[in-house]
C-alpha cells in the first residue's frame, strides 16, 4: 500500500540544521507547505521546495496554517529547527495546531518542561519526536551491541573530545547566550551526551572541571563507563596536526585506549530519523529525557579542581571572552 503524502511546515528555516530537515521531507516524498523564519536568508528552500509559502512573521505563519486547517488541508507535521530556548513554545504551538511535532535536540533546555509537554500530547492525541540521530549511526549501534555483549562487570574507559571552531559571530548570536542556548555543553554536546548514556547507561556521578564561554570539560561515571570529556568552539584548542591541515573540526572517541571511528555515515541520518518517525518508531519525550537531565546537571554543577579524573585538554590555557577582547 502506497504511503500518502504528508503535509509539513517548518519553523526555523534559516537555521544551520534546517536543510537536513528539508532534504529528509523531500527525499521521503512529502510536501513542505509552509516555512517561517525571522531571517529571509532562506534561498536554500529553492533546492527542495521552491513553491513553499514562506513567512518572516510568526503571526502570519500562524494565520496561514490556521487557514489551511479550516480548508481541510491541515498540517500532519511541524518541524522545529529554532533556537534551543524556543523549542518548548514551538512544540506546544504544533501540538495545539493538531500536528505531530519533530524537534531538533535539545527538546527543551530544562527537564521540568517535559511533563507539561507529555500532558499536552495526551490532550491533543499528537506525539512529539526528537532528532537523536547518533543512535542511528551504524558504528554507534555496533558499539552499543559490543557493550551489551561484554561481561556485566566490565566498565569501559572513554575519552570524548569534540572541537568545532566558531568565530566571534557565535557570541553575538543566540548561541552565545547561555540562557538561550544552554551554553557550550548543551549546544554542541547534547547529542554526544545522549549517545553516551544510550550506549553505556544512566549517570551515576558527574564532575565539571571547566565550563565557560568557549569550552567545557568534565568527568562522567555511567553504568558501564568512566568518561572524560572535552568540548570546545575555540579553534586554538584544536590539536596541532589538525590546525596544520587547516581543518576546523576534530571529533574523537577513545574506548579503552583505542580510537572509535565514526567520522563518516552522518549524511543520511536525518532522513532515517524522519523515516522512523513516519513509521511511528521515532524517539519520543521519554527517550530524550536522560540527556536533558544530564546537561542541566552539568550547567548547575560547581567547578571542581583538576585531579586524576580530568580530560588532558582541560588544562589548556583559558581565553578571554571575545566581547571583552574587543573592548580593550
Amino acid at each position: 500500500m502506497e504511503e500518502s503524502v504528508k503535509n509539513f511546515a517548518l519553523i526555523g528555516a534559516a537555521g544551520y540544521v534546517a536543510p537536513r530537515h528539508m532534504r529528509a521531507i523531500k527525499e521521503l516524498g512529502h510536501e513542505l507547505v509552509a516555512a517561517m523564519d525571522p531571517s529571509d536568508s532562506v534561498g536554500v528552500l529553492d533546492q527542495y521546495f521552491p513553491k513553499v509559502d514562506f513567512f518572516t512573521e510568526f503571526e502570519r505563519f500562524d494565520r496561514h496554517l490556521e487557514k489551511l486547517k479550516r480548508q481541510g488541508e491541515a498540517l500532519d507535521y511541524l518541524s522545529v529547527c529554532t533556537p534551543n530556548y524556543l523549542h518548548d513554545a514551538h512544540i506546544r504551538f504544533g501540538l495545539r495546531l493538531g500536528a505531530e511535532v519533530i524537534c531538533e535536540k535539545p527538546l527543551v533546555l530544562n527537564p521540568w518542561n517535559l511533563a507539561p509537554l507529555i500532558d499536552l500530547e495526551q490532550e491533543t492525541g499528537k506525539k512529539v519526536s526528537c532528532i537523536l540521530q547518533l543512535r542511528l549511526h551504524p558504528s554507534v549501534q555496533a558499539l552499543k551491541q559490543k557493550v551489551e555483549s561484554a561481561p556485566a562487570e566490565k566498565i569501559f574507559d572513554v575519552d570524548l573530545t569534540y572541537i568545532t571552531s566558531r568565530g566571534k559571530w557565535y557570541y553575538a548570536s543566540w548561541k552565545g547566550d547561555e540562557s538561550k542556548s544552554g551554553g557550550v555543553a548543551t549546544n554542541i554536546g547534547v547529542h554526544f551526551f545522549d549517545m553516551l548514556q544510550w550506549v553505556f547507561g544512566p549517570v551515576q556521578h558527574l564532575k565539571v572541571h571547566v565550563h565557560n564561554h568557549d569550552r567545557a570539560a568534565g568527568y562522567l561515571e555511567l553504568e558501564r563507563a568512566r568518561v572524560r570529556w572535552f568540548l570546545s568552539i575555540n579553534g586554538e584548542t584544536l590539536p596541532e596536526a589538525i590546525q596544520h591541515k587547516e581543518l576546523k573540526t576534530f571529533r574523537s572517541v577513545q574506548l579503552d585506549g583505542e580510537q572509535f571511528e565514526f567520522s563518516d555515515g552522518f549524511h543520511d541520518l536525518h532522513t532515517q530519523s524522519y523515516q522512523n518517525i513516519l513509521l511511528e518508531r521515532g524517539f519520543g519525550i521519554s527517550e530524550a529525557q536522560a540527556s536533558i537531565e544530564m546537561i542541566q546537571r552539568i550547567r548547575q554543577a560547581e567547578i571542581e579542581p583538576l585531579q586524576e579524573d580530568y580530560h588532558p585538554m582541560a588544562k589548556l590555557p583559558l581565553s578571554h571572552h571575545p566581547f571583552i577582547n574587543r573592548m580593550k
